[in-house]
């Protein structure tokens, strides 16, 4: 499904991209991607596709991070506060700050992108005029992890190839078209903010209303993955907040109660099979001694107990805050 990726971009009007990255208490995260944003939007703008600048949204209610970018002081890099608790009041907020924009980019602070990141995002927009493009996420883990999660297959790289599309996406590199977005008067849901999906029920909701989502395998970021999410038990909470997740997205937006009814057995069904399917895998794997097939199982049976949980209304709060110190 390779399309036009060497299509030369003919510029009319140079585009205005805003690169948002929401924040919380992790002032480490942004000494190491700042820098890297700057230098791809110096690269974008060289290219004469587009100008843009970076804003940071700091969702501490303490703004812990303000004197962090002011003493960054790049013209480049804005800050802004957003106080009120859940990802989705930060994404929310980088929206408002990209209202004239064309399109706005969102990366993670635990992230940082590579070559040309920005650049090829933007270029193949601007080619396909799509509602947003979306690359891969690779894992550089800091420290060792457990074979057993390298095993699950829960890190690794997607396997797709450009021009793809695809029914959603997550937030952590994806760049969305804001007249596109505003058309459809969407946002990102505050009833996520404190579980985590706000982006999968946008993304979900943006293809429902007939926007595209294409796939630029080139458009690579790398995430940093700390020891404390190396661990089989992280992996598998991980795993059932995002099947939790994506689960309440399909009820939230089946149409009218029956419509509900029918997604409710669908989603049923979908979690017997899958338990059934990781059940013969796991056991598979402890009587072969085979760790892959035993870490699949497990992560098989844990995405079925989240579907089927979101599925009859539990929901899994990730971003629960503690308050701060002091």
């Amino acid at each position: 499904m390779q399309r036009d990726t060497d299509e030369v971009v003919e510029v009319v009007d140079v585009v205005d991209v805003v690169v948002a990255v929401a924040t919380f208490r992790r002032p480490d995260c942004l000494a190491r991607v700042l820098p890297r944003l700057v230098e791809q939007v110096e690269d974008l703008e060289a290219s004469g596709l587009a100008g843009a600048r970076v804003v940071v949204v700091d969702n501490d209610p303490a703004g812990g991070a303000e004197s962090f970018v002011s003493s960054f002081g790049h013209p480049a890099v804005t800050y802004v506060h957003e106080p009120r608790p859940g990802i989705s009041a930060a994404r929310n907020r980088a929206l408002d700050e990209s209202a004239g924009a064309d399109a706005v980019v969102f990366i993670d602070d635990d992230e940082e992108p590579l070559a040309r990141w920005l650049q090829t995002l933007v270029r193949h927009w601007l080619i396909w005029r799509c509602a947003a493009v979306t690359g891969p996420v690779v894992t550089r883990f800091e420290g060792a992890p457990d074979p057993w999660v390298l095993a699950s297959g829960v890190f690794d790289r997607r396997d797709r190839v450009t021009g793809q599309q695809l029914r959603g996406a997550a937030s952590n590199n994806l760049l969305l078209d804001v007249a596109q977005l505003r058309s459809h008067g969407l946002r990102f849901d505050d009833a996520y903010g404190l579980t985590g999906g706000s982006d999968t029920r946008l993304t979900h909701d943006l293809v429902a209303r007939g926007g595209l989502i294409r796939w630029v395998d080139e458009a690579e970021v790398v995430e940093y993955v700390p020891a404390a999410r190396t661990t089989r038990s992280w992996v598998l909470r991980r795993t059932f907040r995002t099947s939790n997740d994506w689960s309440r997205v399909a009820l939230d937006l089946a149409s009218g109660p029956g419509g509900r009814l029918l997604e409710r057995a669908e989603l049923t069904a979908r979690a017997f099979v899958r338990a059934a399917r990781g059940a013969r895998r796991y056991l598979v794997g402890v009587l072969r001694h085979d760790v892959r097939r035993k870490a699949r199982g497990l992560v098989e049976l844990t995405e079925a107990a989240g579907v089927l949980a979101g599925a009859y209304g539990r929901v899994v709060s990730e971003y629960r805050r503690e308050p701060a110190a002091g």
